[in-house]
């Protein structure tokens, strides 16, 4: 019998510059085929979950199924413009960069759905920060939390800026917000620590007997880490509040999905392994992505443990600030994501059922783009990362340690402080 030669498998995605994008490997399934378990269900009556797709809006604009959040009118109109405004923030922010008033920056465009759904579905309203406050552990791409909980815009964009306004005072790289008031945990660069954070946070939250949840966000390619599978042991062994999120956008800077294992099976039956409740949601849906997010919010606070949400949707814009896609993808691939895009998906929602015009619609973004110029304009006033009243040199020295060490008290006295 001939031996079948032996080669190491490399993934490779299904399209390369130059070629057509081809998104055949994604099946979309109709909006009435995802059931909606109780929210007591065992896990193990969720893992069907981790292969289909839970959809509300369907292509038409109507909704159907079994997770229609049933949202009121002003409810949808305000996560809308939260969507809106977070596109042209970010919009902003990489312009800024572009004119060397930034030094960095990185947009959620074509995922707006994912953070504003999730961030209206979790209640993070809570009288000060400390016990008994829920907590996002997000990721760079999670800057339309902050938008949805209306935490000040002028204070994000002077934090990209690295301005005299920065709360952080430039100790963060831009964009990497912390805003704890807001249920926003400072972001870390490195992907997937943001999950053992949110697990141990909902972990001392259920020790406190405090119904509070930890929510965690990480992208596809750091399903890879480390630290994304003791978090799942972590979930697994004591159940805590916790909602693990796994946004996948298709693509972890230059490397598809494909390269963390997405090829073989979804990311969402990484859950199905470690015996935790799991849901696939369409990330360009955000009604599904509020209904999917509010099911294992009321599940972790009635204390019936945590859940994996796999968020399929597309990175539209390059990485960030420092990187090109045209080198690693098709240039039209954003274009032809089945899943459309967010905002116009929700728009034509609401133009649909009357709740919009579209010279409403027309008005809405005029009336969000005055906001974030007038922002900006705001922002810019303070200062930029060359101009304006520079921050003193001490601040280096200052939140590092509780007690600094007695090397940094020299290097700053070194320096005249």
């Amino acid at each position: 019998m001939a031996q079948i030669e032996l080669k190491l498998h490399v993934p490779e995605p299904a399209a390369r510059p130059g070629e057509d994008p081809d998104f055949s490997f994604l099946t979309l399934p109709p909006v009435d085929e995802a059931r909606r378990p109780a929210i007591n269900a065992a896990a193990s009556h969720t893992y069907d979950l981790a292969t289909a797709m839970i959809r509300v809006l369907d292509d038409d604009g109507s909704i159907g199924g079994h997770w229609d959040p049933e949202l009121d009118a002003e409810t949808k109109r305000a996560a809308l413009r939260h969507m809106i405004v977070t596109r042209l923030l970010e919009e902003q922010f990489m312009l800024l960069q572009r004119q060397g008033k930034a030094a960095f920056a990185m947009a959620s465009l074509g995922e707006e759905a994912v953070a504003v759904s999730a961030a209206m579905a979790v209640d993070v309203d809570s009288p000060g920060y400390g016990p008994g406050l829920d907590m996002h552990f997000p990721t760079y791409r999670q800057g339309g939390i902050l938008v949805a909980n209306n935490h000040s815009l002028v204070e994000m964009t002077c934090q990209v800026l690295s301005n005299a306004g920065d709360r952080l005072k430039g100790a963060q790289l831009p964009v990497l917000h912390s805003v704890p008031e807001c249920g926003f945990f400072s972001i870390s660069g490195n992907l997937a620590t943001q999950l053992i954070q949110a697990v141990g946070w909902a972990m001392a939250g259920a020790i406190q007997n405090n119904r509070i949840v930890g929510v965690g966000w990480t992208g596809e390619g750091a399903t890879a880490e480390n630290d994304f599978h003791s978090a799942l042991v972590f979930s697994s062994v004591y159940q805590p509040p916790a909602i693990i999120n796994v946004v996948n956008n298709q693509w972890a800077i230059s490397s598809f999905q494909g390269i963390a294992g997405g090829t073989n099976a979804s990311f969402a039956q990484r859950g199905v392994g470690y015996g935790i409740a799991t849901l696939r949601v369409d990330g360009n849906d955000l009604l599904a992505g509020y209904a999917a997010t509010r099911w294992a919010d009321e599940r972790a606070r009635s204390g019936h443990g945590p859940t994996l949400i796999e968020w399929v949707t597309y990175r539209a814009a390059s990485h960030s600030s420092s990187d090109d896609p045209s080198k690693y993808r098709p240039a039209e691939a954003a274009k032809a994501w089945p899943l459309g895009d967010p905002i116009d998906r929700l728009t034509e929602h609401l133009v649909v059922i009357g709740d919009m015009t579209r010279n409403d619609v027309e008005e809405l973004t005029s009336e969000s783009r005055h906001l974030v110029d007038a922002t900006v304009a705001e922002a810019e006033a303070i200062g930029t990362l060359n101009s304006g009243p520079a921050m003193s040199p001490v601040e280096m020295f200052r939140h590092v340690y509780a007690e600094p060490p007695p090397h940094l008290i020299e290097q700053r006295q070194e320096l005249g402080y």
